[in-house]
């Protein structure tokens, strides 16, 4: 069972889910899921990472897309052991209002439905003058508690990121405000991936 400190370490790595734009792409399957296809569209592991015992997080992209830019990005994360639901959302919020408090662009909403939580998120990156926007990237967070087919107890973390860049920007957040909920519905009603823990 992972103690405090260690906990509190991951819930730190969850936090820094893509608010950092730019990664070295490594890939070793971890959780038993390969690829996903998402709203009619199939989606590549990329990335993945495994920096404590029970910490587990894989990125997957479409074809033409990296993890270092892309248009969408669908994440999954397992962290095993003690830590609550409830736990890490809080520390993703805290974490939000924090950049907010730098940040205007950043914004958030959660929704909750039979034990799960969603978190609906906005962050940016601006150019290196600080004078425009570069990057806006919009999150779709699904936290549930489950028991992956070895059984374990874990809290997944299903997720759906959204990027524009530079001109398109303008135009990214034109469509979000049309058409917000959209993304909501189709994160709330996706069947969820059966999570198995590679050894």
């Amino acid at each position: 069972m992972a103690n405090k400190h260690t906990i509190t370490s991951i819930i730190i790595g969850l936090l820094l889910t893509n608010c950092s734009f730019g990664q070295i792409a490594k890939t070793s399957e971890y959780l038993g899921v390969a690829a996903i296809r998402f709203d009619r569209a199939n989606y590549n592991l990329a990335w993945t990472s495994h920096p404590t015992a029970s910490y587990y997080k894989q990125e997957y992209v479409a074809k033409g897309d990296s993890v270092e830019r892309f248009k969408k990005l669908i994440l999954l994360e397992v962290l095993t052991g003690e830590a609550k639901l409830n736990t890490i959302v809080a520390a993703k919020i805290a974490a939000l209002k924090k950049m907010k408090a730098s940040n205007p662009v950043v914004n958030f909403e959660t929704f909750e439905k039979d034990g799960e939580v969603m978190l609906d998120f906005l962050v940016s990156e601006s150019a290196s003058d600080g004078e425009y926007l570069s990057v806006v990237e919009r999150n779709v967070y699904r936290y549930k508690s489950i028991v992956e087919k070895n059984g374990q107890n874990c809290v997944l973390l299903f997720g759906v990121s959204e990027r524009a860049y530079g001109d398109d920007i303008d135009n990214f957040f034109k469509n979000l405000k049309a058409h917000r909920f959209d993304l909501i519905n189709f994160v709330g009603g996706f069947a969820l991936p059966e999570i198995a823990i590679v050894k």
